[in-house]
């Protein structure tokens, strides 16, 4: 059953790092957050599947760490683009 894990995150971080890697090459900064996303939500993955194969409990509390890390970053991409769109709002409203 470990080898099957282990085959299975070997498989999720190859297209991971492939889907990365496409996403990357974009100029537009939304698509950037979204790599930022993709490299939480698959490295988590790849982290329980390993976590489970090995037995390791921390390997879990660490996936955790990372979606909720990749979550605080797309929350402050959010709150940074509403600002960035309200300055810019208000500089063109002032003569």
């Amino acid at each position: 059953m470990a080898d099957f894990l282990i085959t299975a995150a070997l498989f999720i971080l190859a297209v991971t790092a492939i889907a990365l890697l496409r996403v990357l090459g974009s100029r537009i900064t939304a698509e950037r957050m979204m790599a930022a996303q993709l490299l939480g939500t698959g490295g988590a993955a790849v982290l329980l599947l390993l976590g489970a194969a090995s037995g390791s409990a921390a390997a879990g509390d660490v996936a955790l760490l990372l979606t909720l890390f990749a979550a605080f970053s797309c929350v402050a991409f959010v709150l940074g683009s509403a600002r960035q769109d309200a300055d810019r709002t208000s500089s063109r409203e002032q003569p």
